[in-house]
């Protein structure tokens, strides 16, 4: 095969090459598919023992925390819960509808330490929620001076909770072969509290009732397709 002939082959190589790619490129974003959607609708101001608490003013991150989280994310949401017990939850959520590279997300793991936090515990678990479903979860202990927050996060890509990069870029390629671009939700539960196992139990308690205060329907944005995890049969 002469010089000539050589390169005319590369050259219609690389032309199939970029025509493929470009047919494969993800071209229709999941988020389209739920026009309206807010995360103040989706998450109750009240449920089972929690309400808002209206003497909690949110806490919002620095400024360059906050135009990151902008850059990422379409909406987020801050609340603190508290119930009749005196107990405290601060829930934050935030969601974005283009997750393409399945790595976009603002994980506590990181924004923690950038604001100054110490991480000094993390333990991956898997959360049984009602009816028998379990999530995988990240628990985080915290540290800011005296101040010490104990948190559990997953990270929504597409229909499935993850809590590792590598789970995410799955799921990204995974809807990438059908040419879709998955949305994405992070939900972060912490609390104050010198006692990881007992708010790591609060947490517990708190996500089963909101779980199980969500429409059926709409449980899957929160939680994704969650694998049965009830007793075995004999």
């Amino acid at each position: 095969m002469t010089s000539r002939r050589v390169a005319a082959f590369a050259m219609l190589a690389m032309a199939g090459s970029a025509a493929l790619a470009e047919w494969a490129r993800p071209t229709v974003r999941v988020s389209d598919l739920h026009p309206g959607f807010k995360l103040e609708q989706l998450f109750p101001e009240h449920f089972g023992d929690w309400v808002i608490d209206p003497h909690m003013p949110v806490v919002l991150p620095p400024p360059d925390q906050q135009a990151l989280l902008d850059k990422i994310y379409n909406q987020t949401l801050a609340r603190t819960y508290v119930n009749r017990l005196g107990e405290r939850i601060m829930l934050s959520v935030a969601y974005g509808g283009d997750q393409s590279d399945g790595l976009t997300v603002h994980i506590p793991d990181v924004c923690y330490p950038a604001q100054g936090f110490k991480v000094t515990d993390t333990r991956d678990a898997q959360l049984l929620v009602a009816p028998g479903f379990s999530i995988p979860v990240r628990h985080l202990l915290t540290s800011l001076g005296q101040r010490i927050e104990p948190v559990t996060y997953w990270v929504l890509m597409g229909d499935e909770a993850t809590i590792s990069n590598t789970q995410r870029r799955m799921v990204s390629i995974r809807y990438g072969l059908k040419r879709l671009i998955p949305e994405g939700m992070l939900v972060r539960v912490s609390s104050i509290n010198p006692d990881m196992a007992a708010a790591v139990a609060v947490h517990t308690r708190f996500i089963n009732e909101l779980v199980a205060s969500l429409p059926a329907q709409e449980r899957e944005r929160v939680v994704g397709k969650v694998n049965f995890n009830g007793p075995e049969k004999s």
